[in-house]
């Protein structure tokens, strides 16, 4: 769970302005880049390349902070809150004088704590449906796949803010400005990615929504069912969790919430300390546990472990905020670093978690702790607070996608500040639906893994990345410069990338969409089969 950072500031010279945004929760979205001062484009111009369409990128552009954006609200789509820049002044670049950079070490432990949620309690479970062998090494090999999405999406967003002047690019950004700026005939569908893309981290963000409402729901009544045999449904609890949240999501200022935040981050690695010290004493032997489950549950197990991995929408928040972005990616990076950590946590979750308990492995492994001590009855109630305090951070980001778009319906200020309210309070009761409609963690945690997840970790990222380089203006020693802007501009700079770079990507995208569509499938029939 990823601690929101509730300001970034950026300074713009010789008049200081500054950027009220937040990066909170598995994905943060702002709504423009900050463009550069630099004469677009900034690379050679030849004869029949084409410069970025200028009707979003003609001027530095610095969000403005407002009264309301301090306190927590939205701001609308329009350019109202816009400022524009002279040509002759100067965006400065270097992070150093920004007031809210973070540096490798934060940063590091922002991207460990945003992967380690509720995703990695279920892994055991999701062993289960692909045998102990097959799924530590699918385990390691979503991980990887996983891994170096994230580095095609940041390597395409840099290659884009050079392109365009921009300083930082959010996941919905960099889609539509890959769009717009590459080959002519995908210009026209840049806002429809963006909308896309904006779909899928609403449709995951409120999944994860939906999931915390079962999650906390079921490991309360596990700790009331072991003093009261009699206690009410799951429905009941998950109502009640419903009318805690209600007020809770009426916090707008996430400001308010970093200590809470910081105090469940501490839950959660205690929870884990302890879960991790009672899986690994009194293992049976591994034989014990099939090695290859039959393929038929293959595409369960892809739902849950993906969404586990996907963690993409938060890499972009992370490395935009840094002090020194460089040492973001590459090898030795803190994205390599901090994953390195959090697969190898995945693995060790899931492997021993389904040799421990093996096919009774239930949806959370909080749930198959022992019931009769109060060590492990307290992790439960560790984590089941832990993601109450992570359901406003994950809701947060759903509606700072939505809302800008609905408060323009609203004619004053009391009037926006009220109508969200009751927006708010709308969403959390359709969560609260869903949940109550799907009370099996392990089933809803498949479904939007694969149905919202595999698109954001796998499909988006190797098609990003190949409308980037098709948009790249051809290199100044190319012999056949000519030729390939022309190629360019009729749309064909694919025939500049790489073969073994298309052959890669192509297969990234099959394998994602073939586990979209068979995860889905599995996990559809699944939940119509439970009831």
């Amino acid at each position: 769970m990823s601690e929101p950072e509730a300001k970034e500031t950026t300074r713009l010279l010789p008049e200081p302005t500054v950027v009220q945004a937040s990066h909170v929760g598995q994905a943060v979205q702002g709504s423009e880049c900050v463009v550069a001062p630099a004469t677009l484009p900034q690379q050679p111009v030849k004869p029949g390349h084409t410069v970025p369409s200028p009707e979003r990128f003609e001027a530095p552009i610095m969000i403005v902070s407002t009264e309301e954006s301090q306190e927590g609200s939205y701001q609308d789509d329009d350019t109202s809150h816009l400022q524009r820049e002279q040509p002759n002044q100067l965006l400065t670049s270097d992070r150093s004088l920004m007031e809210s950079t973070t540096s490798n070490m934060q940063t590091l432990m922002h991207l460990i704590k945003g992967n380690l949620g509720t995703g990695i309690l279920a892994l055991p479970k999701a062993f289960s449906f692909a045998g102990i062998w097959m799924g530590l090494g699918g385990m390691l090999f979503m991980g990887t796949v996983a891994v170096h999405c994230m580095h095609m999406l940041v390597n395409s967003s840099r290659k884009l803010c050079r392109r365009t002047g921009c300083m930082a690019l959010d996941y919905a950004d960099v889609i539509e400005v890959a769009l717009r700026t590459g080959p002519h005939r995908l210009r026209g569908y840049s806002q429809a990615g963006k909308n896309i893309v904006n779909g899928f981290l609403i449709f995951t963000q409120f999944g994860f929504c939906c999931v915390y409402i079962v999650f906390i729901a079921k490991n309360v009544q596990k700790v009331i069912h072991h003093f009261h045999d009699d206690d009410p449904s799951t429905l009941i609890y998950e109502l009640i969790v419903m009318a805690l949240l209600l007020p809770y999501v009426l916090v707008r200022n996430l400001t308010m919430l970093a200590p809470f935040s910081a105090f469940a981050n501490l839950l959660t690695a205690a929870g884990m300390v302890i879960i991790f010290q009672y899986v690994v004493r009194g293992l049976p032997p591994v034989s014990s546990c099939p090695a290859v489950a039959p393929v038929g549950d293959l595409p369960m197990f892809f739902g849950t472990a993906i969404f586990a991995v996907e963690g993409i929408s938060l890499v972009l928040p992370l490395e935009n905020n840094m002090k020194k972005p460089e040492e973001f990616g590459g090898w030795d990076g803190v994205l390599n670093l901090g994953m390195v950590f959090v697969i190898a946590m995945y693995s060790a979750i899931g492997f021993y978690g389904y040799l421990k308990f093996g096919d009774l492995a239930e949806g959370s492994i909080t749930l198959n702790l022992p019931e009769d001590t109060w060590l492990y009855l307290s992790v439960k109630l560790m984590f089941a607070m832990a993601i109450y305090i992570s359901y406003n951070i994950q809701f947060y980001v759903a509606i700072k996608i939505i809302w800008p778009k609905m408060r323009r319906f609203f004619s004053s200020k009391s009037a926006h500040k009220k109508g969200e309210y009751f927006f708010r309070i709308t969403l959390v009761i359709i969560t609260f639906g869903i949940a109550a409609g799907i009370p099996h963690l392990d089933l809803l945690i498949s479904l939007i893994g694969a149905s919202a997840s595999t698109a954001l970790a796998l499909i988006l990222p190797a098609f990003i990345e190949l409308v980037t380089l098709a948009g790249e203006p051809p290199e100044e020693d190319d012999e056949q410069s000519e030729v390939n802007v022309f190629v360019d501009r009729e749309g064909g700079g694919f025939s500049r990338i790489p073969k073994l770079i298309i052959i890669k990507n192509l297969a990234i995208f099959l394998f994602g969409l073939v586990g979209w569509v068979t995860g889905t499938y599995s996990s559809l029939r699944a939940i119509i089969e439970a009831f």
